[in-house]
């Protein structure tokens, strides 16, 4: 019998592998397929539905004109999630979630509208007649606001819906999610609560090419959801 090509492509990336067995979570149990030298190891059949769910729920949102906020700062996941992110036009967060993002949305809204304002009388020449040295500090403020807020920065209003790399690693944003009803989609490896996440799917969050192939599957459901609200 031969082997569906997204399981391949799963067990090709390293996604099967979770924590050491002394670091699970207990609540992961029933994604767990097997133990190998003291490390968990998922069931692929599990993860492969789950994403394909994942997947789902991310494409009908999109069509349907809802917010979807991919969020990744690990070192590993900053830049796939930059890059994929970009790639379809979704908004995102991979270098630091900043505290209240959504619970203190007005006062993050502020930090948006000013990023916007200064980056447009930039390059209206509006800064020409400052010294260099204004200039300089102008642009060192831009620099710093884009860094954290610039891949959120055409949102009008909290998203509906995070896409998550490593439910652990994103806490913060995963519990400001549940305060503001805003439902959450997550890598969630072995050392994770899968109860606090609203849609799972249960892998190897760490692996750069596990990473690379669910946040691309992701992705591609983005711009398929994107694709069909155009029409």
């Amino acid at each position: 019998m031969s082997v569906p090509q997204d399981l391949k492509d799963l067990l090709e990336s390293g996604a099967h592998f979770g924590h050491q067995a002394r670091r699970w979570n207990p609540r992961m149990g029933k994604y767990i397929f097997t133990q190998r030298d003291n490390v968990h190891i998922f069931d692929l059949t599990i993860t492969a539905q789950k994403l394909n769910d994942a997947c789902d729920v991310i494409k009908k949102a999109v069509s349907e004109g809802k917010i979807v906020v991919f969020v990744g700062t690990k070192r590993q996941a900053k830049a796939i999630v930059r890059e994929e992110a970009l790639k379809v036009g979704a908004p995102f967060i991979a270098e630091r979630w900043l505290g209240g993002t959504l619970t203190n949305w007005e006062e993050i809204s502020k930090r948006i509208a000013k990023l916007n304002k200064m980056k447009q009388a930039m390059e209206a020449g509006e800064y020409d007649t400052f010294t260099k040295k204004e200039r300089v500090l102008i642009q060192r403020d831009i620099d710093r606001l884009e860094r954290f807020l610039g891949g959120i920065s055409d949102l009008k209003r909290t998203p509906d819906y995070l896409f998550v790399v490593d439910s652990v690693k994103e806490k913060v944003a995963v519990d400001e999610a549940k305060v503001k009803g805003v439902e959450v989609i997550a890598m969630v490896d072995s050392n994770g609560d899968p109860d606090v996440v609203d849609y799972v799917i249960p892998c190897n969050d760490d692996a750069v090419r596990s990473i690379k192939y669910v946040v691309s599957r992701i992705s591609e459901a983005y711009a398929e959801g994107k694709a069909k609200s155009s029409k």
